[in-house]
């Protein structure tokens, strides 16, 4: 993921859709391209937002400083959370930091052992920029 969003780092940030609990799409517009983060399911696993924290409305408008991504990547049942795919569970979890504010964004993914349970971010360029 740094590789990509070093791309658009001291970028701002124009619009964010899909910070929801259960969304398995997020996306970052900025004035060059879109950060789109996102699991491309193979068969029986499932990768969602379990929850984040911070307002996004104090990042759009505003500088992209840092971002970072933390991966505990046990692949153990998480206690006190029964999986829908039974074996496996990774969590992963981004901080971006912008000129105004924080966000914190929880990913959960979850299989039966055999399949990836990691976020996938891909960097869609603009042919023009954004006003």
């Amino acid at each position: 993921m740094n590789d990509i969003v070093h791309q658009f780092i001291n970028q701002p940030i124009v619009s964010i859709t899909g910070l929801e609990k259960g969304s398995e799409k997020l996306e970052f517009r900025m004035m060059t391209g879109t950060l789109v983060m996102e699991h491309l399911s193979d068969c029986c696993e499932s990768v969602s937002i379990e929850d984040f924290e911070g307002d996004p409305e104090d990042l759009v408008g505003q500088l992209l400083l840092e971002a970072e991504e933390v991966v505990n990547g046990t692949g153990k049942r998480h206690r006190g959370k029964e999986p829908d795919y039974a074996d496996s569970t990774t969590w992963t979890f981004y901080k971006f930091r912008t000129t105004k504010g924080r966000l914190w964004v929880r990913w959960l993914g979850e299989s039966n052992g055999y399949y990836s349970e990691r976020v996938h971010t891909t960097w869609n360029p603009d042919n023009e920029e954004v006003n």
